[in-house]
């Protein structure tokens, strides 16, 4: 058999795609002993017990002046504006994408503002959007947002531009209006798109916002780990980085398995 027609069962997937990571954590593993065995006191990597004992207290422990527990306080702040950020983007990627990708008057004046805005850094925003908007919430979820929204409305855009003419010409057959086109055979094929445009969307969307919490915030997942750093915490900041990872994963699984149970014809025989 051909490896391009090779499928695993969903056990042989489980084992193929668990095997690297046990591989790198056995290989951490293996230099963590390693250092310590030199150096003892070694901070660069550190092993399993000193990571439990470091983020035991932020675990535990409540902190002295909010009286929050830091670990869970720190994630919730880093999703609030992580989901009020992707929201907006979504928001925007569907009414924008939409319009552009079946309107083509709309497509000829907003098509070029969105691909400017797409191929700035957003990260060159962040001065502007912080002298703008301030220090506070409002900056870092407008940042989350400019930052993966002009992205995600090319792409659905794109996507509602490809859709077979036949289809637009059977609606307008039918005396469908141009609302109605959109409604009735645009929308509906753009949602399975959209979910899988937020699953994109999470890992660029991850950076700005620990980029804006590691500049000018006081609670955050980005803050604490660069808050550590200066001590050097790496007890503290791979815990952390390994929990912005697991969320990360749990939210590209649930918006993959929404889309497949929502829009199973979207997917096909795909595996």
């Amino acid at each position: 058999m051909r490896l391009i027609n090779r499928h695993f069962s969903k056990r042989d997937r489980l084992i193929a795609g668990g095997a690297p990571i046990v591989l790198l954590l056995v290989i951490y593993l293996i230099m963590a002993a390693a250092r310590h065995a030199a150096n003892p006191s070694d901070k660069i990597l550190p092993l399993p017990g000193g990571m439990f004992t470091a983020m035991a207290g932020l675990l535990t422990t409540p902190d002295p002046l909010s009286g929050h527990l830091v670990f869970w306080a720190d994630t919730l702040a880093s999703l609030q504006r992580l989901g009020l950020g992707l929201g907006i983007a979504t928001l925007f990627a569907l009414v924008l994408g939409l319009l552009i990708g079946a309107i083509p008057p709309v497509r000829a004046t907003l098509s070029p503002l969105v691909t400017g805005i797409a191929v700035i850094p957003p990260i060159a925003l962040l001065p502007i959007l912080f002298i703008a908007l301030g220090l506070g919430e409002t900056s870092k979820v407008v940042l989350i947002a400019i930052g993966v929204a002009p992205v995600m409305i090319r792409d659905i855009a794109a996507h509602v531009g490809s859709l077979p003419r036949e289809q637009i010409i059977k609606a307008e057959t039918l005396g469908a209006n141009s609302w109605q086109i959109i409604a009735r055979v645009a929308l509906p094929q753009a949602m399975p798109r959209l979910l899988q445009a937020i699953r994109l969307a999470l890992g660029p969307a991850w950076v700005f916002l620990i980029s804006a919490e590691a500049v000018a915030s006081d609670i955050g997942l980005g803050y604490r780990i660069f808050l550590v750093r200066r001590y050097l915490s790496m007890d503290v900041i791979i815990p952390y980085v390994a929990w912005i990872a697991l969320l990360a994963i749990v939210m590209d699984v649930a918006l993959n398995a929404l889309s497949r149970r929502a829009f199973p014809w979207a997917h096909g025989d795909a595996r």
